[in-house]
């Protein structure tokens, strides 16, 4: 591997271009407005992979948006590797919280990334993260050095919760036939502490209504003689966690899988550090459930957090209404042994068991998504320990996420193959949120890993 280094290096300017010209297609699958440009990034990554060297690559439609394919397969006696990726990205708004153009990237230093970071929508969530796969490749084929087949998967609805992808899986199992698949969607928990994510939550996402009156009514000639759905949704959201931090929906931890201590202890090794923690996101203190550390709450455990709410006036000025209804949207991450299906049921028959007869009560489920975990003793996850702490120069540890990808699951049951989730970014990486940014080290970092994955897992 040594030449595929050295081309990486010789390379790495050219590499950030290119990621540039990618970063630069305002690929938003959420609003048909940008159609187009969607349509148009799923074109570029067609390019990018023809001219890496990958055979038989094609756009191929779905429902929704298209799904980016293409392969070098160079023995069939050989283990192939599929590697998934999504070209969408999130909506950049709100627009005047970026301190530069979203679909402009430029390099800026931070404390964190004190050699440069990529801001731009997309740098870490995923364009930046996919396309260093794509130059990998090109740098393994470029020195004649790729130990096994290899598979790509490129999507363009991931943000928008993956709606063709199972369909598209079991209309082409056959031609996404696999040993593993390679993710880079993920973060490390530092630059200074590289890891490997072995484990994701699951999520059960509801939106509730809550309704009182048939109108809105006067808030002078009705209040205190008539319920008022915001004051009661308030209330009811406020009962599901008690002031110990559990959640208190009926039977919630029925099925939650217990994490030993020996496990709990090996996470640990990560140094939760809550000041720092605080620090990252100005907070003058944390919460959660009690007995569990920063980092368990954030990653074992089962959470339940509103996402959203609303109702009644928000407009300029004052109104003095009690509205008609009030709603929230709710989020629940899942661990091993809870299903979507499961708390779903559990949540909403609680919901409208504490609800107060004077209201009606709507759940309506949205979409949701299995945990997942990789057993950090596995072929899988050993080659990207090694091939990570050839790369950093450090040693990898395992490290539970608290985010959630559903298709970890989904790759699983209909391909019959385990995920990898080799990650490069970082939390602090503002993914969803303006100034989104990707560290250079962190880019450079994922391009030179890549190929020693290929190389231990090819080993066996």
């Amino acid at each position: 591997m040594s030449n595929t280094q050295q081309y990486i290096q010789e390379n790495k300017q050219r590499f950030l271009d290119e990621l540039f010209d990618i970063l630069r297609i305002a690929s938003i699958s959420a609003d048909p407005a940008y159609k187009s440009e969607v349509l148009k990034c799923a074109d570029e990554v067609a390019r990018h992979l023809k001219v890496a060297g990958a055979d038989n690559v094609e756009t191929l439609e779905t429902k929704g948006y298209p799904i980016v394919f293409g392969e070098k397969i160079i023995d069939a006696n050989l283990p192939t590797v599929l590697v998934y990726g999504h070209y969408d990205v999130q909506p950049a708004d709100p627009l005047e919280l970026w301190t530069s153009d979203p679909f402009e990237p430029v390099v800026k230093t931070t404390e964190l990334h004190p050699d440069g970071a990529i801001f731009a929508r997309g740098s870490a969530d995923d364009k930046g993260q996919f396309f260093m796969h794509v130059k990998a490749f090109e740098a393994m084929m470029k020195t004649d050095s790729l130990p096994c087949n290899v598979k790509f998967l490129i999507e363009g609805e991931e943000e928008v919760g993956s709606a063709s992808l199972a369909d598209f899986l079991e209309d082409h199992k056959e031609k996404l036939s696999c040993d593993v698949i390679l993710i880079s969607d993920t973060h490390i928990y530092s630059n200074e502490q590289p890891t490997v994510t072995t484990g994701l939550r699951g999520l059960s996402y509801v939106e509730v209504e809550v309704e009182g009156p048939n109108r809105d009514l006067h808030s002078g000639l009705y209040g205190g003689a008539v319920p008022n759905p915001i004051n009661v949704l308030s209330k009811m959201i406020g009962d599901l966690i008690d002031d110990k931090g559990h959640i208190t929906i009926d039977g919630f931890y029925d099925n939650v899988l217990i994490v030993s201590d020996e496990d709990r202890k090996e996470m640990n090794k990560l140094k939760d550090d809550p000041d720092a923690y605080k620090k990252s996101i100005n907070l003058n203190d944390i919460q959660g459930e009690e007995g569990c550390t920063t980092l368990e709450r954030a990653s074992i455990r089962p959470t339940l957090d509103v996402n959203g709410i609303w109702g009644g006036y928000t407009g300029e000025g004052a109104k003095t209404v009690i509205a008609s209804k009030a709603f929230a949207k709710i989020s629940m991450r899942l661990v091993p042994n809870q299903t979507p299906e499961e708390i779903t049921e559990k949540f909403t028959k609680h919901f409208e068991k504490i609800a107060p007869k004077s209201v009606k009560i709507k759940v309506t489920p949205h979409h949701g998504g299995m945990p997942y975990v990789l057993e950090s003793n596995t072929k899988e996850f050993l080659a990207a320990k090694k091939a990570m702490e050839k790369a950093f120069g450090k040693e990898v540890l395992p490290y539970r996420s608290g985010g959630s990808i559903p298709i970890t699951s989904l790759f699983e049951k209909v391909l019959g193959a385990k995920s990898v989730l080799m990650g490069f970014g970082l939390d602090s990486d503002a993914i969803h949120s303006p100034n989104e940014h990707y560290g250079l080290y962190n880019y450079y970092k994922g391009i030179e890993s890549i190929p020693y994955f290929f190389e231990f897992y090819a080993k066996g």
